[in-house]
């Protein structure tokens, strides 16, 4: 052993591992779907403060839990987990953890009941549960830029600028995802599910689902946003159909998409567009990140040019106005 290995000193077992504050409680739930928020501040950088939910018993299929966070916890500022319970009552586990070190502050959280009843035309799914990764919503072969999950209906894919849902058919969205063009990173695309009055799912990046899938839960509304370095090339616009018929949109980049009412979202279309680049004379054109459908650039030919007629010349005028003088009568 060399002697700047005998200087260093070895880690031990209680060196690598650090003291938390965990406090377990038990929330009984009947029959229906359920949000559990947490309302709390985000703690701070490398401060470890948050919640976690699971079924007190992982092989009891009455309970579905899903969280729009794909690494399952609840920091706080709105995060949120879906609760199915179906022949209720059952009981979920709430796990709260806390830095020993850090203040005791309990954190904000809040139980809405989104629907009293279960549909029992389909069991509810074991998975996927809080902390673990949601199930990915590419599962349709070939390539699509935009995919909804709808409901009885599944998973259904549309390229950009094509209405995505069934306009008329009265099946809301149950979530969606977008697939970001080539040249864009997942950042550049995000957006958020709307899911009540002032209330919006945590910013997924692009290719992450957004909403839940086997909860039988509709959104309500869609906001999408560019980056600010997405936007100098792309111009984002979506328009969207209700359940009641009504219509919204076009809309801009970082704008909600929902109706007054707040109706389950039916159907969905997102544009968008490559800006100009260079010359004029360069046509903007739909992108799509499957390279074999992208568009060729249109080139606008340059308007044919005119010259003006030459003025006339006083000569020229007194000869045409003779000839347009009648002959005196004699």
């Amino acid at each position: 052993m060399s002697q700047a290995e005998r200087q260093v000193p070895s880690r031990t077992a209680e060196d690598r591992i650090q003291e938390i504050k965990a406090s377990a409680h038990l929330m009984t739930l009947d029959t229906g779907l359920f949000c559990l928020v947490n309302g709390s501040t985000p703690p701070p950088q490398g401060v470890l403060a948050g919640v976690r939910i699971s079924a007190v018993d992982p092989a009891d299929r009455r309970v579905a839990i899903t969280g729009f966070r794909s690494d399952g916890w609840l920091d706080g500022a709105g995060d949120s987990a879906l609760i199915r319970v179906q022949n209720g009552p059952a009981q979920i586990l709430v796990t709260i953890y806390q830095s020993a070190t850090g203040p005791e502050n309990p954190p904000k959280l809040r139980v809405l009941r989104l629907t009293d009843s279960v549909p029992t035309k389909e069991a509810p799914q074991a998975g996927p549960v809080a902390g673990a990764a949601p199930a990915p919503v590419m599962v349709l072969s070939g390539h699509h830029d935009v995919v909804a999950h709808m409901q009885r209906a599944g998973d259904v894919g549309r390229p950009f600028g094509e209405w995505l849902g069934d306009q008329g058919g009265r099946k809301w969205i149950e979530g969606f995802s977008i697939t970001p063009p080539e040249g864009l990173t997942p950042a550049d695309i995000t957006y958020q599910a709307v899911l009540g009055r002032g209330w919006l799912s945590p910013w997924s990046e692009a290719g992450q689902f957004c909403g839940s899938r086997g909860m039988a839960l509709p959104i309500l509304g869609v906001k999408i946003k560019l980056s600010p370095k997405a936007a100098e090339r792309y111009a984002l616009s979506y328009e969207a159909t209700f359940v009641d018929g009504s219509a919204v949109g076009p809309l801009d980049s970082d704008e909600s998409c929902e109706t007054a009412a707040l109706a389950p979202l039916e159907a969905l279309r997102i544009s968008l567009v490559a800006k100009a680049s260079g010359t004029a004379s360069v046509q903007a054109v739909p992108v799509s990140a499957d390279p074999a459908k992208a568009a060729k650039p249109q080139v606008v030919p340059k308007p044919a040019v005119v010259k003006p007629a030459p003025a006339p010349t006083p000569a020229s005028t007194a000869a045409e106005a003779a000839k347009k003088v009648p002959p005196r009568r004699r």
